[in-house]
């Protein structure tokens, strides 16, 4: 079992009066459409990221805030949108008013050390200290598209803790954005890959027209028998080298070794998920993964390099409660690989246009599991001059209002295993059952080499 995060861990933050950073040149005055893509209601929130670092001897006596405050108004010269507030046109319409406004930084100090917070994973301590909501910050027109913490901390470490405006980045364009800041924190003059707006390339077609099949978007109320008056709790799972050996273990011979690492998770996870929600046989259940439309350059869909806007789908797969969890995990597995199938660049085309000719909808929440893949996109990785996080990215699980949504991030357990944690949130009654349901497959399926549990975390 790992080391849990200390969850009654209370400590106090003291911040200084937050500030706006502006581009540290004039940048151009401007409007910019954002793309098709970017402007649905699924991405219309702010998304809560946040980074550990250690302490450094080679860095004593320097002050993480204000080298990645100038550090931020430097890169804000090449991400001036950034800098500037999303405005709201007709239709729905989204643009960015290049305002040159600023980002909202935030510098704090914090009377604990990295180490008073165990290992770390999602839910964390304190977070809303960690990352102060200031009033007049949380919203998505005509608000800061950033906003910045960095509480240092009295062991000599730090944390970044930030909010970013989904409808401006995906998780590879806003780690494009941190990889600029943390080269010019660096003293690089400028970032190696340069941005680039071209949002244009996932607008609709004229006439826009949808040529695929959508589940993802297919318009399914909340069921009034779903009983949503019970808090959502949190938990983080760790699957390691073990977990993983022993859940391939469960599904046929022919697909044991054809299936990735994230399929054979998602799969197992939907069905522990569906069979701890205790829903009706017939009820249908949906489960989407993102999909990164990056690299696929054909019928017309061409994304450059330095893109840094939203540039995925996420395709769904369909089923009902009663196959999903009476059937073998072959069958969830066959379903989470045939949505990813999907998608081709008609397929992105088709959501693109999709979005124009129903108002810009938002995807299908209602008994849906959404999941992104965050492992290869180096989150951890961010170096201000201090080294990599020990942890980075999504401080905790869910989407805006939507706690249906798990995020997969690389990490390396108390053992020093390297594996992938997962963030889950449900009800308090449906979480104790699927911790048991999780830990139950696994003894079975380690049951002639001793028992085994899924790590998790409350």
């Amino acid at each position: 079992m790992d080391q849990s995060t200390p969850c009654d861990l209370v400590f106090t933050v003291r911040r200084r009066q937050p500030e706006l950073v502006a581009p540290a040149k004039p940048t151009p005055r401007e409007l910019k459409l954002l793309s098709d893509i970017d402007d649905q209601d699924g991405f219309r929130f702010q998304i809560p990221l946040i980074h550990f670092y250690p302490s450094q001897a080679s860095m004593a006596g320097k002050d993480p805030a204000h080298t990645i405050k100038t550090a931020l108004a430097q890169t804000l010269v090449y991400y001036y949108p950034l800098a500037g507030r999303l405005r709201e046109a007709p239709a729905r319409k989204l643009l960015v008013d290049c305002s040159a406004q600023g980002v909202l930084f935030v510098e704090a100090d914090a009377d604990v050390t990295l180490a008073q917070f165990g290992h770390l994973q999602p839910p964390f301590p304190c977070f809303q200290q960690l990352l102060y909501k200031l009033p007049g910050s949380e919203g998505i027109i005509n608000c800061p598209l950033l906003h910045i913490q960095v509480t240092r901390l009295k062991c000599g470490g730090f944390i970044f803790a930030v909010n970013v405006n989904h409808t401006m980045c995906d998780a590879p364009g806003f780690v494009q954005f941190l990889e600029a800041l943390a080269e010019i924190a660096r003293g690089a003059s400028q970032p190696s890959i340069l941005p680039v707006w071209r949002r244009e390339v996932l607008n609709a077609r004229d006439p826009p027209r949808v040529t695929c099949t959508h589940y993802e978007y297919e318009q399914v109320a909340v069921p009034s028998d779903d009983d949503d008056s019970e808090d959502t709790v949190q938990r983080s799972f760790f699957f390691g080298p073990t977990e993983v050996a022993a859940i391939r273990q469960l599904v046929p011979h022919h697909l044991r070794h054809q299936c990735t690492k994230f399929e054979l998770l998602t799969a197992f996870l939907w069905r522990c998920r569906t069979i701890a929600l205790q829903l009706q046989p017939n009820d249908d259940v949906r489960f989407m993964c993102i999909m990164n439309a990056r690299g696929k350059t054909k019928g017309g869909l061409e994304i450059p390099e330095g893109y840094y806007g939203n540039a995925f789908v996420y395709p769904a797969a369909v089923t009902s409660a009663g196959k999903l969890c009476e059937r073998p995990l072959g069958y969830a597995l066959e379903l989470v690989r045939k949505a990813k199938g999907m998608v081709s660049e008609e397929y992105v085309h088709s959501v693109i246009d999709l979005m124009v000719i129903k108002g810009r909808p938002c995807y299908t929440t209602a008994r849906s599991w959404l999941v992104s893949d965050l492992t290869h996109f180096g989150f951890g990785d961010v170096d201000f001059g201090w080294g990599k996080a020990v942890y980075g990215g999504p401080a905790n699980a869910g989407l805006g209002s939507n706690p249906g949504v798990s995020f997969y991030v690389a990490t390396i357990n108390a053992k020093g295993e390297e594996g992938i944690v997962v963030p889950i949130r449900l009800p308090s009654k449906a979480m104790k059952r699927f911790a048991k349901e999780l830990d139950d497959v696994v003894k079975i399926c380690n049951n002639n080499q001793g028992s085994t549990v899924i790590n998790s975390s409350l």
